[in-house]
């Protein structure tokens, strides 16, 4: 986008599907962009690779951001890196299915501690230097199910639903100080996730999109980055869909 300064950006979960496309974005833009991996470090150096290939700046930081002592350490090493984080993308996901009757504690735990406590780690982190230097932007990458719901996925739709509060209680905390927090919620997007599920799933799932198909991370990746420009500046606490019309 032009006319926006250039800033220090993390992205996690970026080394693949739509962190992976955020990243090569705001890195397009000329952001300073920290990768984040857990357990795919060769994916997420190919993507800092990339990005320098092209001239930009990037670095990949390893860490598991269920785990605050990860999230915080792999936070210091971007800042260390490119200087106080202004951009957060909290992308990092999973997705561990089951009928409630059947699903596990661990199960549960496991969603909500990636999910929701990964972002509230990497959020809680961060927002104090986006306070002061009164300006930053938080985009939290959600899913319609937290708005809807779905038959197997309990555990990920309220680990959603909880990031949809949290993101509008922090998007009013912040509000006047120059910082943004907003949520995407993308649809059935074709990434390694989405790769697992039957034919048949496939077939039931595509009659709820009008669309008729599963969406690219590249359609998912210009909403979050629009979110970080200056022109954005006017949008906080909002639930963008980007879905195909699968929440209609």
């Amino acid at each position: 986008m032009s006319g926006n300064t250039p800033r220090s950006a993390l992205v996690t979960g970026g080394s693949r599907g739509i962190g992976r496309a955020t990243a090569l974005r705001l890195a397009a833009n000329g952001h300073r962009v920290a990768v984040n991996y857990n357990t795919h470090p060769d994916e997420a150096e190919a993507v800092v690779e990339e990005i320098r290939s092209a001239g930009g700046i990037a670095t990949a930081v390893g860490g598991n951001v269920a785990v605050k002592e990860e999230a915080v350490a792999m936070i210091d090493q971007a800042v260390e890196a490119h200087g106080p984080i202004e951009i957060l993308i909290n992308n990092a996901g999973v997705i561990n299915d089951s009928l409630l009757m059947r699903m596990k504690d661990e199960q549960f735990e496991y969603t909500m501690n990636v999910n929701m406590f990964g972002t509230y780690y990497c959020t809680h982190k961060v927002i104090p230097g986006m306070v002061k230097g009164r300006w930053g932007r938080i985009i939290n990458v959600s899913s319609v199910v937290g708005m809807r719901g779905n038959i197997g996925q309990s555990n990920y739709s309220a680990s959603k639903a909880a990031v949809h509060g949290f993101t509008q209680s922090i998007a009013k905390e912040v509000a006047t100080r120059g910082i943004t927090a907003n949520v995407v919620a993308p649809g059935y997007i074709t990434t390694a996730t989405s790769a697992d599920i039957s034919d048949k799933q496939r077939d039931t799932v595509l009659t709820w999109i009008p669309q008729g198909r599963f969406g690219e991370p590249d359609e998912v990746a210009p909403t979050i980055v629009f979110l970080t420009t200056d022109e954005a500046q006017y949008i906080t606490g909002d639930i963008i869909r980007v879905d195909g019309g699968m929440a209609i």
